[in-house]
């Protein structure tokens, strides 16, 4: 399709001049501390310094809190050419097939290293244990801990980061924008506590900054999913494609008044079935596969089975199946749901769906390089071709192992290959500010940014309702990023607002339905719209500050 051009208002959320910040420098710096971050980081040179900076504690991520498991073919009655079919079923005709392929071969060797640096997936009589999920064909998912996959591997990954010597982690660290200079990424800006502003110069730069979850209401992502990497990105530069594209999750916890919980896909891979207000058992009525059809199909079939039960939410029903194996298999959400007084066991478990996974992000090569040099990028920040219109679930942990791996690899390749530079540019950073003194309240505002978004460009949208959001976004836009904030809320505020103007203006350009994307105005797909639609800047947001 054609490409899209929106003009960010400012190349540089906050005005700085090199000679009044502080000044790192790096060989590598890894923006992001989820699974392709720190798989980054381990697959730079130990001879080369490194930084990850990671917007909040490494214990705080959307891999950290994954549920399911990695997908991968390790058992002898599956094989590559069955996970690359289930992919690229799912993708909905937007999946590069090298990709797919590139992905899918490699996920079964990037398992085994994270059992060769620790990681203890589930046994069963001394093998892995292995499930299915919504998609899948066959038995291929990992998982550990029962349904805490995310919090196992992520534990490894950093344990094996932490014994890199020449690697330095950077916690509680906000990234502001990235540098650069000539057309090409320097590093970046970053906040904390103790260096108001600095700036990090590096010869390459990961960006793995992880999904945009906070956009919608519902969603089952934590509070720092704010879409921080495709807005500073974006800003910077690189080219964005598919930002229509945001995965919702069939089975979100629903408990009004409570913050969401994820019910992980792999409850229905074990059995589990979905039954309206009145009982009645549903997805058979919409797709073959029943409960184990792909995330799309089954999210808007509960969408619209509420809307004709004019209930809230549907209900996942366990009870038939062995109430000692539901607790030994789903130990988290077992404790989750008896905190609301829900024993899974022998209850219906109220749930309706939530944005899970951004599919729409920086465009990259199979080695994760961006269209802008210097720049290098991996996991849910990216748009690599693996998902196309839908991802396939437990597809997302691999393909940040693959990408983390690559982009570490090269990254460190072109690191070795550059001369030292320890020069600052002579750039400065200034506009005209907003003195309005008038108050802002940045959580009203983002409350309501996020409500609009999830009625409005959620599930289900039509030209009329993404019209009216679109307005009201760059109304809000408008006088929000005239001002200049000094705090991480502010900075969040205005990348959220930036990257709702970049989904609705492609869910308004994609005048079809395909996968995640469901436009009741267009509802059939159209064969002539099978690709995918590029966002830039153009050339007005790719100016450089003024020399100092």
């Amino acid at each position: 399709m054609t490409p899209l051009y929106v003009s960010p208002r400012r190349r540089y959320l906050v005005r700085f001049s090199p000679k009044r910040v502080a000044h790192v420098f790096t060989d590598v710096l890894v923006i992001g501390g989820g699974i392709a971050g720190l798989r980054a980081a381990l697959a730079i040179d130990p001879a080369l310094s490194a930084i990850v900076v990671t917007k909040d504690l490494l214990t705080l991520s959307n891999s950290d809190q994954a549920q399911g498991g990695i997908a991968g073919v390790l058992d002898p009655l599956d094989d590559l050419a069955n996970h690359i079919a289930d992919t690229i079923a799912a993708g909905k005709g937007l999946c590069d097939h090298d990709v797919v392929e590139m992905v899918v071969g490699e996920a079964p060797e990037r398992i085994r290293e994270l059992i060769g640096i620790g990681t203890r997936f589930d046994q069963d009589n001394g093998r892995i244990s292995l499930t299915r999920e919504g998609g899948h064909s066959h038995r291929r998912i990992v998982h550990a801990d029962g349904d805490a996959t995310g919090k196992e591997v992520m534990r490894a990954l950093r344990a094996a980061v932490e014994g890199r010597s020449r690697v330095q982690v950077w916690e509680k660290t906000f990234t502001i924008d990235l540098l650069t200079e000539a057309g090409r990424c320097r590093g970046a800006i970053v906040h904390d506590r103790q260096r108001p502003i600095t700036c990090i110069w590096a010869k390459q730069t990961i960006l793995a900054t992880g999904g945009a979850g906070q956009l919608f209401r519902e969603t089952t992502n934590p509070e720092i999913a704010t879409a921080d990497g495709h807005a500073i990105a974006f800003r910077a530069g690189a080219e964005l494609r598919d930002m229509e594209f945001m995965q919702f999750h069939p089975t979100v916890l629903y408990i009004a008044g409570s913050s969401r919980h994820l019910i992980s896909e792999a409850v229905r891979g074990e059995g589990a079935w979905l039954r309206d207000c009145h009982g009645q058992r549903f997805m058979p009525d919409y797709n073959e596969a029943a409960e184990l059809a792909p995330r799309d199909v089954v999210s808007q079939a509960i969408t619209e089975q509420m809307t004709l039960t004019r209930h809230p939410c549907v209900y996942l029903d366990l009870t038939h199946l062995d109430a000692d194996f539901v607790r030994d298999r789903f130990p988290h959400i077992t404790r989750v749901c008896a905190e609301f007084g829900v024993d899974i066991t022998c209850d219906q478990v109220p749930v309706r769906p939530g944005a899970h996974y951004m599919i729409g992000g920086v465009v990259v090569d199979a080695n994760g390089q961006t269209t802008l040099p210097g720049l290098w990028s991996a996991g849910e920040v990216t748009s690599t071709g693996l998902h196309g219109a839908n991802r396939l679930a437990s597809n997302s942990l691999v393909e940040g192992l693959v990408y983390g791996l690559r982009t570490g690899r090269e990254a460190s390749r072109t690191a070795r290959e550059d001369e030292d530079d320890f020069s600052v540019p002579s750039l400065i950073s200034d506009w005209p500010v907003e003195t309005d003194d008038e108050d802002l309240n940045i959580t009203d505002l983002r409350n309501a940014l996020s409500s609009l978004m999830w009625r409005q460009v959620g599930i289900e949208r039509t030209e009329e309702a993404m019209r009216e959001a679109a307005a009201q976004v760059e109304f809000w836009d408008r006088f929000v990023s005239n001002r200049e904030f000094s705090e991480v809320d502010g900075w969040e505020l205005q990348n959220l607002l930036l990257v709702s103007q970049l989904m609705i203006a492609a869910a308004c350009k994609r005048t079809e339905s395909r996968g995640v994307h469901l436009r009741r105005d267009f509802p059939e797909t159209d064969p002539a719209q099978a690709d995918h639609i590029p966002i830039s800047t153009g050339d007005d947001g790719r100016q450089q500050p003024t020399p100092a």
